[in-house]
């Protein structure tokens, strides 16, 4: 094991570090780490663990499930594995890809994931996979559940059990700082991004708005508490605090502007209750600052891409005051790097406008986006990445603006305008790019390919990039293509070279990051 590994500390160890022992008493393989409770009381200096499908959290409540814990990881990808420490508040959660992993420590990086209100800490492992015991029938049945409703298919009946006993379908909500009406409407729109919303109702109660909401499923309950926990329905008021209620099923029997059964749209309005008036709740959606327009077709389904892309919205929504679209990239190749291959690269999650390497320290730059989310959105789905084979680190800058040098002032070519660039890829509001924002992957989508080009140029042209091709497949119309690369390193570094590389007739190759795979 790498980093920690080669640190000789006699018998403590660092939190990561773990020895593996089979358990007689557990029926499950356990795992044992010097520090107590989670906390790093022997500190070691060691680097941070490198990029790892398993992530190691720690600072769990007591009371975690692990369901809870599982929860964490849903949005991401699919969640392969898990292992509780209860005596030391620490889990281990095997992600199905190191894609996924990277995006949901990014992620966590930007917005402090709570457990029961307790915020917790996600790291790398050191380990490359959980070897558990099969035998842990419990733990087997919460993941087949999760991953039965992840692909759409419906959990078998003990596994429902299992996950109905970790928590309910049911949201409570209670909204602070109320100073605009939300209705029930809203709460709809809001949450229905998060799986099929089948009942709401709600009332006020200790001079406090209130809901209850169910999901048709409690996987979909959990993923929007964990979402939309803390939360502002409009800009800086209107905050979402949400529970598990201990109903599992409510029993509504009005639809009206104060309860709706979504399942049953014959039910009467009862006594002099208004039916709805959505002119308040439209009104409201259009505030480009509100939740209402900001989490990009939400976390369903479970992209990865849509889970960084609601971290984008939701950290520039928590009102970060001063909040601007300027990052500071480090761990560069300073003798490969270029502003150019920069702005290609960060161009995929936004419109980069300027880019400085910097003079006396060539392996930083100063990248500025269009504005917060864009920054927000390249951060979360880069940083971590490898770009000509060195792990770059990206995050906010202090600087509101990324200055040019003075006219007649030569920087050596170190600081480029971007601003005018015909390769923006988000100029055009509603352009489908907007959609098609994925993480870095191995396999990369090309478009706009001549139709005289053959399989065996694309091949060839890739492969000069330095990687090996590993699967190739044009779509029907022959304009597209998914090309797959050996390593996700491979298919970024093709990317910044052959984006809008020329195939002749002043055709222009258009090369981003896919989420399928060939």
């Amino acid at each position: 094991m790498d980093g920690i590994g080669d640190v000789a500390v006699g018998v403590k160890r660092g939190s990561d570090e773990l020895s593996m022992y089979n358990s007689p008493n557990s029926g499950m393989s356990s795992i044992s780490d010097g520090a107590s409770n989670g906390s790093d009381s022997k500190k070691l200096r060691v680097e941070e663990a490198p990029p790892s499908r398993v992530l190691h959290i720690r600072k769990l409540p007591n009371e975690a499930s692990e369901t809870e814990v599982i929860a964490l990881g849903l949005p991401f990808g699919k969640v392969t594995n898990i292992l509780t420490l209860k005596g030391k508040n620490q889990a281990f959660l095997e992600m199905s890809t190191e894609e996924a992993a990277i995006t949901m420590v990014n992620y966590y990086a930007t917005v402090t994931p709570h457990v029961r209100n307790v915020p917790v800490y996600i790291q790398y492992s050191n380990h490359k996979e959980l070897k558990t015991d099969a035998g842990n029938q419990r733990t087997q049945a919460v993941l087949q559940a999760v991953s039965a409703v992840q692909s759409g298919g419906s959990p078998s009946s003990d596994v429902q059990e299992a996950l109905a006993a970790a928590s309910s379908p049911v949201l409570r909500i209670i909204i602070d700082n109320m100073f605009y009406p939300v209705t029930l409407d809203v709460l709809q729109q809001i949450f229905s991004k998060f799986g099929t919303v089948m009942k709401i109702i709600t009332f006020t109660k200790n001079n406090q708005f209130q809901a209850l909401l169910q999901f048709s499923d409690s996987v979909n309950a959990q993923q929007a508490k964990l979402a939309l926990d803390g939360q502002n329905i409009y800009n800086s008021c209107c905050t979402l605090r949400i529970d598990f209620s201990k109903l599992v099923n409510l029993n509504v029997k009005y639809n009206n502007d104060k309860s709706r059964d979504y399942t049953r749209p014959e039910l009467p309005a009862g006594d002099g209750q208004p039916s709805i008036d959505t002119s308040m709740a439209a009104a409201f959606s259009k505030d480009s600052n509100s939740l209402l327009g900001k989490i990009p077709g939400a976390l369903n389904p479970l992209s990865a891409a849509a889970a960084a892309a609601a971290a984008a919205g939701r950290v520039a929504l928590a009102g970060q005051t001063g909040a601007n679209g300027v990052l500071l990239v480090s761990n560069l190749n300073d003798e490969m790097v270029t502003p150019q291959s920069l702005f290609t690269l960060f161009g995929v999650y936004g419109d980069v406008q300027r880019v400085k390497i910097l003079y006396n320290k060539k392996d930083s730059a100063l990248i500025q986006m269009s504005d917060a989310n864009q920054a927000q959105l390249a951060m979360s789905h880069l940083n971590g990445q490898k770009m000509y084979g060195k792990i770059i680190r990206v995050t906010l800058s202090k600087h509101q603006t990324v200055a040019l040098p003075r006219d007649g002032l030569d920087d050596q070519g170190l600081t480029k305008d971007f601003a005018n660039s015909p390769l923006h890829r988000f100029k055009k509001p509603g352009s489908k790019n907007f959609q098609n924002i994925f993480p870095p992957s191995a396999t990369l989508h090309l478009s706009n390919v001549p139709q005289d080009v053959s399989e065996e140029d694309l091949r060839l042209l890739f492969s000069n990039t330095g990687g090996t091709v590993k699967a190739f497949k044009f779509f029907q119309d022959h304009k597209m293509a998914l090309i797959q690369m050996s390593t996700v390193e491979e298919a970024t570094q093709a990317l910044i070279d052959l984006h809008n590389y020329n195939m002749g007739g002043n055709q222009h190759l258009r090369v981003s990051f896919s989420k399928s795979t060939i």
